[in-house]
């Protein structure tokens, strides 16, 4: 077809319109589908100051540089931490409302405080494998974590033990007492809401032992306020060189706070894998990888979406037969 070049010049013009319709119409899709394009909110099922609050906050504070748009943290304690998890699983599938916790909610669940599990959301990213660290007070007659059978026996009255009731640190003591020959009738189980009101008691010497770690009482550990009786790992800390292991105690327990980030079930998957992706960049900095590594006494154990889920379910497979063994929530 032959045009004049008034006919030509409305044909371009006519075509310049169409293209730039068709280019703002694939624009506003875009930007209609991006995520994420407002702040994000990331629940912690803990209180301030605790290993979950202190690595979450740090880990986002680098993903939100991938994400380009804010990160908040927000602390949402109660219910043996099953109040902000219940939150994050009611919330909009929409990416926006993540939660960042561990073993505690499986652990709820099988304990009978929870109708929920693992199942009931949509794993992110397992991030981090926080060793645990069994302590006392400065000047306890516990040197290491090998001297508490014998004075749990000695001792004119129970010895008393810090927990947060079904959540891992509960485990690791039950775990603990099984390994040491220890009888659950013959110490006290002192409840607590979270991390940190449990430092505040050993500190205080209310309690005689609590299981912490390098996030939650590493400068306490620094200044001597606290002594740390062993670590949970399968080799020492480099955060804590001096200190044996259980194992090397004779004691063969193995223990770790598992923490990763999940999202409400149904969340579309594209913005999973821009969340997976976030996280990754995260841990892909040096700095932060040093921190999480010497200052946290920490694994760094990325795993992503469905090999997450993967790893929950075996993982919750063997919580089943554990706390079967060890009477957890009875």
């Amino acid at each position: 077809m032959a045009y004049s070049g008034r006919g030509l010049a409305r044909y371009c013009i006519t075509l310049g319109f169409v293209s730039g319709l068709l280019l703002w119409g694939t624009t506003f899709a875009f930007a209609e589908n991006r995520y994420p394009d407002r702040e994000i909110t990331v629940v912690i099922p803990f209180g301030l100051g605790g290993a979950t609050d202190v690595l979450f906050r740090d880990i986002f504070d680098t993903a939100q540089i991938y994400l380009d748009q804010p990160v908040l943290v927000v602390n949402m304690p109660g219910r043996e931490a099953m109040r902000g998890a219940q939150y994050v699983k009611n919330a909009s599938p929409d990416g926006y409302t993540l939660l960042g916790s561990h073993q505690t909610i499986d652990l709820s669940y099988l304990a009978g405080l929870a109708s929920f599990s693992h199942a009931d959301f949509a794993p992110v990213s397992l991030l981090v494998r926080t060793i645990n660290i069994p302590a006392t007070y400065a000047g306890h007659a516990a040197q290491q974590a090998s001297d508490i059978g014998a004075l749990v026996q000695t001792s004119s009255t129970p010895l008393k033990f810090g927990v947060i009731a079904n959540s891992t640190d509960h485990l690791f003591w039950l775990q603990f007492f099984e390994q040491s020959g220890i009888s659950l009738s013959d110490v006290q189980l002192v409840h607590f809401p979270d991390t940190a009101s449990e430092v505040e008691a050993l500190v205080a010497r209310e309690i005689d032992f609590a299981m912490l770690n390098l996030p939650s009482a590493g400068t306490l550990f620094v200044s001597g306020a606290l002594v740390p009786l062993a670590v949970a790992g399968s080799e020492r800390l480099s955060g804590l060189p001096d200190v044996l292991t259980l194992r090397e105690q004779g004691i063969d327990l193995v223990h770790t706070s598992d923490r990763g980030v999940f999202a409400p079930a149904g969340t579309p998957s594209g913005e999973l894998a821009v969340l997976n992706d976030a996280l990754a960049y995260a841990l892909a900095s040096e700095p932060l990888r040093h921190r999480i590594t010497h200052e946290y006494g920490s694994l760094i154990d990325y795993r992503s979406l469905s090999t997450y889920r993967d790893y929950l379910d075996e993982q919750f497979n063997e919580l089943v037969s554990l706390t079967e063994r060890v009477h957890l929530g009875r």
